[in-house]
């Protein structure tokens, strides 16, 4: 199951309101980045199939092919002077490059 932090959720709420092109914010997961797969994310809508998670008023929407890549994640969001954006802790990361874009999946995933 997938989790959204209280930080996150805050953030989607005024994503969505700021710049609209969507009611969700849309997480998959695709070939590709340093360490095999990557994720993106983006302003979007609920699509036939997918996953929402809620919190708050806030919505996440993935759909199910990026499920099997994330088993219990957390989406945080992250505003620290390093850098802010979105953060995934990924239960079924097997390893995560140091930017936190992309990860290779464990052998189960």
């Amino acid at each position: 199951m997938i989790t959204l932090s209280e930080k996150a959720a805050l953030q989607i709420r005024q994503l969505v309101q700021s710049r609209g092109g969507g009611d969700a914010l849309r997480l998959s997961v695709d070939s590709g980045g340093c360490s095999g797969m990557q994720y993106n994310l983006g302003l979007g809508t609920k699509r036939e199939g997918d996953e929402v998670v809620v919190r708050d008023g806030a919505q996440l929407v993935i759909d199910r092919e990026s499920l099997k890549y994330l088993g219990d994640s957390v989406v945080d969001y992250d505003d620290s002077l390093s850098g802010a954006g979105f953060r995934i802790v990924n239960s079924n990361a097997e390893r995560s490059c140091g930017c936190g874009k992309s990860f290779e999946p464990n052998r189960q995933s």
